[in-house]
């Protein structure tokens, strides 16, 4: 027997995608907030040393989808596959990252990192994220946003982001000083 309904989590996720389509339309990821529960935690790996968490809802809200995603305007994430296990309640998303509105003069081509990057969700049951950990090819970003610094091709706030670098804003934490486990795994009676 399964923990959860599966058809009740992919309406879920249908709902979750659209809802980010319409903010890569509004170039406001803010409104995606209410998918998370109250105490949810949303978090990713920054290089070798640092982590992101943005621990609660506000933090998620100003912080992951506010502080984090200034200067990705123009930039949309298409879900290339989801996959939903309805026994533990996770879901796997992988999905690229593009600069729609930004065109490399190279190719003639939006810019694009390349390969695919990732979200790993957990579904707490009523119809919220309990936690999420995105995952990229970090190397690969380095790379695309060098490209694009160098192109001059980077939003003003993006620039201003590449020039207070070193500068920890809030949610950014050494590995060891993570407010949250960055891999949260439990067994699905733990769920």
């Amino acid at each position: 027997m399964t923990r959860f309904d599966r058809a009740e989590i992919a309406e879920f996720v249908d709902r979750w995608l659209e809802a980010n389509r319409e903010c890569e339309r509004n170039k406001d990821w803010t409104p995606l907030a209410q998918f998370y529960a109250e105490d949810a935690t949303y978090g990713w790996n920054y290089g070798t040393k640092d982590d992101f968490m943005a621990v609660g809802r506000d933090e998620i809200r100003d912080i992951a989808l506010g502080q984090e995603m200034a200067g990705l305007d123009g930039w949309e994430y298409p879900y290339i596959r989801t996959i939903i296990d309805p026994e533990t309640g996770d879901v796997l998303c992988l999905w690229k990252q593009i600069a729609r509105d930004t065109v490399d003069p190279k190719t003639g081509e939006p810019y694009e990192v390349h390969g695919l990057g990732g979200s790993w969700f957990l579904y707490n049951g009523d119809q919220q994220w309990a936690w999420h950990r995105d995952f990229f090819d970090f190397g690969n970003v380095v790379d695309l946003f060098m490209r694009m610094y160098e192109a001059d091709a980077l939003t003003d706030s993006m620039k201003e982001r590449f020039a207070a670098a070193g500068d920890k804003p809030a949610g950014w934490y050494r590995i060891e000083d993570s407010p949250a486990p960055l891999w949260p795994v439990s067994a699905p009676d733990e769920v």
